[in-house]
């Protein structure tokens, strides 16, 4: 039996839902969730109002809002993957090494999902970043590691749903240009990405070998205007890697 002919269509327009809202998108309208998700109002409303009454979010009449309680979700997930702490720990001392943000993600359809952070003492996006926070695969640069671990037709899939929307001037949004990057990305194993996701911010990633099928990627980031590609390279790139050798020696001991 097709794996299609056994899924939910109903419970997959409800975590659409759930995607939907995000940092910048906290509380939303029933119009909001209706043009995110391409549902009608009514659909939405209906969905909406299934989450309030399950608990997963609440309404003022006019905003919704998810309640703590949709980390019950993600719980499951997180307390069985015994490594996460490890992973942290890794990631505070390239922190205290090196004064910039570390963080972990793996990619997760079109878009890579965080599963450790560790910011550091000045803020260096205009968003807030937390466990879980999704962000485009195409425009970062743990997302453009992990795009180039990717087989020719998971690629391929990956086009096939993803629109290459522009986040700034210097997103990659073309099909061919992307695909160039991403075989100059896995040829030298790592990747620099500069202001595709927001302006003023740069940040450098490597994946962690020996996470296949579900792989990892480490990444440091920087204020543009504060450290150049170069340096980046120079000065982050070594322990950058030493620390994605330790997080594959703890993940296999």
């Amino acid at each position: 039996m097709s794996s299609k002919t056994e899924t939910v269509q109903s419970f997959a327009r409800g975590l659409d839902v759930l995607r939907s809202f995000g940092g910048e998108r906290r509380r939303q309208t029933i119009t909001d969730v209706a043009e995110r998700t391409g549902m009608t109002r009514a659909a939405a409303r209906r969905f909406l109002y299934t989450l309030c009454e399950q608990g997963f979010a609440r309404t003022d009449g006019k905003y919704f809002e998810l309640t703590p309680a949709v980390l019950e979700i993600s719980h499951a997930y997180l307390s069985s993957v015994s490594e996460l702490e490890s992973i942290r720990d890794i990631l505070h001392d390239l922190t205290r090494e090196l004064d910039e943000s570390a963080s972990a993600a793996m990619l997760d359809g079109s878009d890579i999902i965080y599963v450790a952070r560790s910011p550091a003492r000045h803020r260096i996006m205009t968003i807030g970043l937390a466990v879980g926070t999704r962000l485009p695969a195409h425009a970062t640069s743990m997302g453009q590691i992990l795009l180039a671990q990717l087989s020719h037709n998971e690629l391929e899939r990956f086009f096939s749903r993803t629109k290459l929307e522009a986040l700034t001037d210097r997103t990659i949004t073309d099909k061919e240009v992307l695909k160039e990057r991403l075989r100059q990305v896995r040829a030298q194993g790592y990747v620099v990405v500069s202001e595709e996701l927001e302006l003023g911010l740069r940040a450098i990633s490597v994946l962690v070998e020996g996470r296949s099928p579900t792989r990892l990627a480490l990444n440091i980031s920087a204020q543009a205007a504060r450290v150049s590609e170069a340096q980046m390279i120079e000065a982050y790139l070594p322990p950058l890697r030493r620390a994605a050798r330790q997080i594959q020696l703890s993940i296999q001991q």
